[in-house]
């Protein structure tokens, strides 16, 4: 494991440890999954082989206190593994670790019982146990009021039925936070949040989606029938699942938004070294006033969002980042991400459009970001709120 926390660490040498530690892991993806991210585009899926050696590495779970498995970085340190994934190409991988490292694990330690702490976050941070959260259902998406999966108390056990859609890690996932309505007259005070061992009898895993991008994350159908879940299992307060839901989203949007400015930071990286080689009318793309004017721009709106989401990293860290506040950094990186990606397509010209360059990855993966962690129409009507109340 890198020893890469410091909490009384001076700035200075904060920052010379997040610098190699940005190194360590750039080092890592192009050994480990640049000469294989091909095949598992073409094969739908990221091997668990891969998660257990970025266990090996301390790549995951990073901000997770050691006591329970991880490396217990600070928050920035978890956030370069994900800006460095989608820098380099691997949205895919970035989303897959943004659900594991930072959705379900800060779930499960914020939430959960010392005996659910103790049963999965070893088992994450080690790569040996893979976790999902289940939300969206067929016809419930952004309104998670609207779920309709039940888990009613049997006993000492609660019986889950139900499914799931658009679950991320969802073919490879070994424990699923999942949604339920404990209380279906209740509304959001019915919601309930339980940690599910996927080797229990009744729970199933359906086909594994084709998506436009994203190709080598598990994206599934979840199935729950009868599964009989422990109350040990019910993760916070019941009756609290909406609410914690809540609490839980500023730090999935942040992440969603480091992904979003790493992933653009590639596009345009990738960019530059086409227009300087390339050549037309016997000169390179890069001496066109137009070129070097868009890539002028591009370069204003990334850094431009660069700071607003390092600031809201910084946010929260100091437990200051409010729901308002992460809907707008994730609202304003995605979509920025969308306009650079699509701008530099444009740069490459026709062969932008085709597979073999690895624009086109960047350009069709962008497209999911605006949608997932909650869409850029509901960041705006959180945003609304704050400011105005609901009319």
């Amino acid at each position: 494991m890198p020893t890469v926390a410091r909490a009384a660490a001076p700035a200075a040498d904060h920052e010379s440890e997040l610098t190699a530690w940005r190194d360590t892991v750039r080092r890592f993806f192009a050994a480990e999954v640049e000469p294989h991210y091909e095949r598992w585009e073409k094969d739908g899926i990221i091997p668990k082989t891969l998660y257990r050696k970025m266990g090996e590495a301390g790549l995951l779970c990073v901000d997770t206190p050691e006591d329970y498995g991880g490396v217990g970085a600070p928050f920035e340190f978890s956030c370069v593994v994900v800006e460095e994934a989608a820098r380099m190409g691997f949205l895919a991988l970035a989303s897959n670790l943004t659900v594991h490292s930072d959705i379900v694990a800060p779930y499960i330690l914020h939430l959960g019982t010392e005996q659910q702490k103790q049963k999965y976050l070893p088992s994450m941070a080690r790569g040996e146990c893979i976790g999902a959260i289940a939300m969206t259902e067929p016809g419930a998406g952004s309104d998670l009021q609207g779920i309709k999966t039940t888990a009613l108390r049997a006993g000492d056990h609660y019986l889950i039925n139900g499914s799931k859609t658009f679950i991320t890690n969802g073919q490879n996932a070994g424990v699923v936070v999942v949604a339920t309505k404990t209380d279906p007259k209740a509304g959001a005070k019915g919601t309930t949040l339980f940690t599910l061992d996927t080797t229990l009898p009744g729970f199933k895993r359906g086909r594994n989606l084709d998506k436009i991008g994203l190709h080598a994350a598990d994206t599934s159908e979840l199935f729950f029938d009868n599964v009989r879940v422990p109350a040990s299992e019910v993760l916070g307060r019941v009756g609290g699942g909406f609410g914690h839901l809540i609490d839980e989203l500023p730090r999935e949007r942040l992440v969603l938004a480091v992904g979003a400015v790493g992933h653009a930071q590639g596009a345009l990286e990738k960019t530059l070294e086409y227009v300087t080689s390339r050549k037309a009318f016997g000169q390179p793309l890069a001496s066109f006033q137009n070129t070097r004017f868009e890539l002028a721009r591009l370069k204003t709106d990334l850094e431009v969002h660069r700071a607003f989401m390092e600031k809201c990293t910084r946010l929260y860290a100091e437990g200051r980042l409010d729901v308002p506040t992460a809907a707008m950094v994730k609202l304003a990186t995605t979509e920025m991400e969308g306009r650079v990606t699509d701008a530099c397509l444009q740069l490459f010209g026709g062969y932008g459009y085709m597979t073999e360059y690895p624009i086109s990855r960047f350009f069709a993966d962008a497209r999911i970001q605006r949608i997932y962690g909650g869409t850029s129409e509901i960041m705006k009507e959180v945003i609304a709120r704050s400011l105005v109340g609901r009319t």
